[in-house]
């Protein structure tokens, strides 16, 4: 008995408050949150709890060109837009999700800028010294410079990519949103770095070619594509004053691996030379056999006489 008085107090609860819901006053130019019932090539159609349903037309979306409702929206969905229209003639209230974005988008870049939130997004457009790419339905500006690892001559390779990218500068008033990509970059390269380089044991002898100089040696690209270094130490015996003294960028060269740690992998010239050195013990071996089987020969004929 008590769980159906519960229960018939719950229904009334709710029937209340949904009365209420519909019974409410809402105005042009209000924000309202409701959830998907129908998607469309044309519209999308939202329940907002009110005794009229939502529209939003399918231009009325997103301000990126790019943009493709059936991909970004789905029923069930909660989605926040603005009344445009009160009634558009069949009694259903008109709304934007644009206009909304302009309000609220600008609060959730700076949400997403603060928590250093990884975002995926497409290039959708080149201009100069950049791309523009499309967050939360703001136009962003991806700088060159921070696309990738290393600076990107050829923007077109990149038009129409996927990419991954964090917000570095929001500016609501001067409506400015510039983003990076070149952390994330940097960070799968690393991870990438770290998998090849725990492949290359230490003690193999492999051929590389000299990628870069500095004063205290050379870093080599090695066959699986991370690279080692070859210190100035470890070049030549003997003293030389600079690595470019010996190498040259691009040359080619044979080294040994000494050192592996933490992917830091570290090459040696010299340590080939002092192989080199080192005797064969198979060889000195043989000349051991072959000396005492002539000694032992001569010991066998020793005591014979030959007629001329």
């Amino acid at each position: 008995m008590i769980n159906e008085t519960s229960n018939e107090n719950l229904s009334m609860k709710d029937f209340e408050n949904e009365l209420n819901k519909s019974m409410r006053r809402i105005n042009e130019g209000d924000i309202l949150t409701g959830t998907v019932i129908s998607v469309s090539d044309k519209e999308v159609i939202v329940d907002l709890g009110y005794y009229a349903e939502g529209i939003i037309s399918v231009e009325n979306l997103s301000n990126d060109p790019e943009y493709n409702v059936f991909e970004s929206v789905h029923e069930g969905d909660e989605l926040s837009a603005t009344v445009v229209k009160l009634d558009d003639g069949d009694g259903n209230i008109v709304l934007s999700k644009k206009e909304a974005n302009n309000i609220l988008a600008w609060e959730k870049l700076n949400e997403l800028k603060a928590n250093h939130t990884v975002v995926h997004t497409k290039v959708s457009g080149i201009v100069n010294a950049g791309v523009i790419a499309y967050v939360e339905g703001i136009r962003g500006f991806i700088p060159a410079s921070k696309l990738d690892v290393n600076y990107v001559e050829d923007l077109n390779e990149w038009l129409m990519k996927d990419i991954d990218v964090h917000v570095i500068t929001v500016d609501e008033a001067d409506k400015k949103l510039v983003l990076s990509a070149k952390e994330i970059a940097m960070e799968k390269a690393a991870k990438e770095n770290s998998k090849k380089a725990a492949k290359v044991s230490v003690g193999s002898v492999l051929t590389g070619v000299v990628e870069s100089l500095t004063n205290y040696g050379a870093f080599i690209e090695l066959p699986n594509g991370v690279s080692g270094l070859l210190h100035i130490s470890q070049i030549s015996d003997k003293h030389i004053k600079s690595p470019s003294s010996v190498l040259k960028q691009g040359q080619e060269v044979t080294v040994k691996v000494i050192g592996n740690e933490n992917g830091k992998i570290s090459l040696s010239i010299k340590a080939l030379n002092d192989v080199a050195a080192e005797p064969d013990e198979n060889e000195e071996f043989e000349e051991m056999e072959t000396e005492a089987a002539s000694t032992s020969l001569g010991s066998l004929l020793a005591g014979f006489k030959f007629d001329k």
